[in-house]
């Protein structure tokens, strides 16, 4: 599946309430998920000394799709092809790698 079919297949699925702008709440929700993420990891380090099993990856790995359903459902609200996000993003990290910046702070390096 490429990233447009995934961002219009999940499109369907978005019922969310209107609260302002119709970015805000998949943005607040984006923010959500990603601590979840982050979250379960710090678990998998604190109590099983960063040994991340099947169990461990599977629920990582559905974690993981609840943020990309959320990047998804900002990326719309936004009128932003996913396609166009994923492309822009590697060029500008194969540009920095090119130059030798790859590492380092700031958006414009």
């Amino acid at each position: 599946m490429n990233f447009n079919d995934y961002q219009k297949k999940s499109r369907s699925t978005a019922q969310y309430p209107s609260i302002g702008h119709p970015v805000i709440y998949p943005a607040l929700g984006l923010v959500n998920e990603a601590g979840e993420v982050a979250g379960k990891i710090k678990k998998i380090f604190r109590d099983k000394q960063g040994n991340i099993g099947e169990a461990e990856r599977e629920a990582l790995k559905a974690e993981l799709g609840d943020v990309l359903w959320y990047i998804a459902q900002v990326a719309t609200e936004l009128d932003l092809p996913l396609d166009e996000i994923a492309e822009a993003n590697l060029a500008k990290l194969l540009d920095r790698q090119a130059r030798g910046k790859i590492q380092g702070d700031g958006d414009n390096r």
